[in-house]
């Protein structure tokens, strides 16, 4: 017993040095964006800037005493927007100021779906709600939504573009961790072991007709990987893989933006000035960064387009080093390592699954974007979360952090419902 008592009281201790660690992180890397935009600082800037500090730290505070697990969750995520938002107020202070809110927004949202978890326990239930919902948004898309980077992904409205892909995330590993929890029951019905492909298969088919592939191949990875783990039959894994393929080789011959990318992926440097220009121009970057970077401020990462968002990463290593840049790449592997852990020790089996499907989730999208600006794969219009400059990902970041969050706790209203299934 004094023992135990003697393990809490140093896991305590090692949580505040780490909250006080991200505080100073935070506020050198806030400090220094505000420096380098001195001459137009206001007010109303300064004020965001403390009650981003104050949010970061309280938050990680707060979840320590709400949550029976760690805050590292919460913690890892604070430093990646801490990085992220240094570059972005860097390149354009207006931009920066709107990524602050939008951290606002998300750590709000994260303890309101944190708190509704805990008070409602039907989520494995609702199958059918998050494949309608699903549905529902992508239609929305389809008639309403507006073409910008060559996807038909977004819905403006007047000054707010919202991204439902995003979003569609968070039902997706729902919906998957629901079927494999009542695998068995759809398995006895007519070709009930297939309803989950079928119903993404559904999703990736909007998905190519608005045209955003890298969301797609984010859901198909997801899918594939999901099916690796949880079900049994290896031949619909294999089929799914050489499916996967072909639809890559059907999107390279149907939409002329994809042969640009595969071309600029082989060469960027046959033709530097046009199509090849983004590409070259991040891989400068982070050549002219070296190990240390050039310091906020002293760098070009503004010759790069769209570096706020799709390009962040050359950005953070020319400004702040490789250093940095394979510090973020650690942070991700840090939190995807604390999504497989909750998986393989959560008892409750939905929460297992749905655990281990946000991981690949994450784990996904920063390979495909980070894969992409470094020139391992062909690039793909997908955001770095938490890190890149956007609302719609940052605020669904959240609502998937805080499902795992939660996740990580011991379910035992879950447990009994296990051993009932």
């Amino acid at each position: 017993m004094i023992r135990a008592f003697d393990l809490n009281l140093r896991k305590k201790s090692v949580e505040r040095r780490a909250i006080f660690l991200l505080f100073i992180f935070e506020f050198l890397s806030l400090s220094l964006s505000m420096i380098y935009n001195i001459e137009t600082l206001t007010k109303s800037d300064f004020i965001t800037y403390v009650l981003i500090l104050l949010a970061t730290v309280s938050s990680t505070l707060i979840i320590g005493k709400i949550s029976s697990t760690s805050s590292i969750l919460l913690m890892i995520v604070n430093m990646l927007f801490s990085i992220g938002v240094a570059i972005i107020y860097r390149l354009d202070p207006g931009l920066g100021k709107r990524q602050l809110n939008y951290y606002l927004v998300g750590l709000v949202v994260f303890f309101l779906t944190y708190f509704i978890l805990k008070k409602i326990h039907i989520w494995h239930k609702l199958n059918k709600f998050y494949v309608g919902i699903s549905i529902f948004l992508f239609a929305i898309t389809l008639v309403f939504g507006s073409y910008i980077g060559g996807a038909k992904n977004w819905i403006i409205l007047g000054p707010i573009s919202i991204q439902p892909s995003e979003f569609i995330k968070v039902p997706l590993a729902f919906f998957i961790a629901s079927f494999y929890t009542h695998y068995y029951e759809y398995t006895k019905m007519p070709f009930g072991k297939y309803y989950m492909n079928f119903i993404i298969y559904i999703f990736i088919g909007f998905l190519f007709l608005q045209k955003d592939l890298g969301t797609a191949l984010i859901f198909f990875g997801t899918m594939i990987l999901s099916q690796f783990v949880y079900d049994k039959d290896r031949k619909l894994i294999l089929i799914n893989m050489i499916l996967m393929i072909m639809g890559s080789i059907v999107a390279y011959f149907l939409f002329g933006h994809v042969r640009i990318r595969v071309a600029t992926w082989k060469d960027p440097w046959s033709d530097i000035d046009v199509t090849g220009y983004q590409i070259t121009q991040a891989l400068f970057a982070m050549a002219s960064g070296g190990l240390f970077g050039s310091g906020i401020g002293l760098g070009r990462p503004d010759f790069v387009p769209v570096a706020e968002s799709d390009f962040i990463f050359p950005a953070i290593c020319e400004e702040m080093g490789v250093f940095m840049g394979i510090a973020v790449i650690l942070l991700f592997m840090i939190l995807v390592y604390r999504a497989i852990k909750i998986s393989l020790i959560q008892k409750d089996r939905f929460y297992s699954i749905l655990a281990f499907c946000i991981g690949i989730l994450f784990a996904l999208q920063t390979f495909i974007i980070l894969g992409g600006v470094m020139q391992i794969i062909p690039l793909t219009g997908v955001t770095l979360p938490f890190i890149s400059q956007g609302g719609s990902s940052m605020v669904a970041g959240f609502i998937l952090l805080a499902v795992l969050q939660y996740a990580g706790e011991e379910i035992k209203y879950g447990v009994e419902e296990d051993e009932e299934r």
